[in-house]
């Protein structure tokens, strides 16, 4: 299944693997409206659906993993590395990349293309999830 994300300066595609709980559950409440938040290179926003921990739930992602944040009942989009992340602002390579989210979350698919167009993204950007039609 393929939901397009939409705020003023841009938009993003995903896939999301339709065989999670997470994914069907947060199809059901498409579209939506809601209200970005940033933190760090990790753009999240209520989605208004509250569902359980699944048991392959991750805290570190590739960057532009679509999570689902159990603890607010948020999609969380990170593009890159969080407050949290191990080496949080070091110059070493090998830490820069690192996407730690602020606890574990259902994996639910992935951005499609460059997943650094968040950045366009502002702390307060109304934010639109829609269910793309196959």
């Amino acid at each position: 299944m393929r939901i397009r994300i939409s705020w003023p300066a841009g938009n993003i595609t995903a896939t999301l693997d339709a065989s999670t709980p997470t994914a069907r559950t947060l199809a059901k409440a498409l579209p939506l409206a809601s209200t970005a938040h940033t933190w760090g290179a990790d753009v999240y926003f209520d989605t208004g659906v509250s569902v359980s921990r699944e048991t392959d739930a991750r805290q570190i992602v590739a960057p532009g993993t679509v999570a689902f944040w159990t603890d607010g009942d948020a999609l969380a989009l990170p593009y890159g590395p969080a407050p949290i992340s191990q080496g949080w602002g070091s110059p070493r390579s090998e830490f820069r990349g690192e996407c730690r989210l602020a606890s574990p979350c259902n994996i639910l698919g992935n951005v499609e293309g460059d997943a650094g167009v968040l950045a366009t993204v502002r702390n307060g950007d109304p934010v639109r999830v829609e269910l793309i039609e196959e």
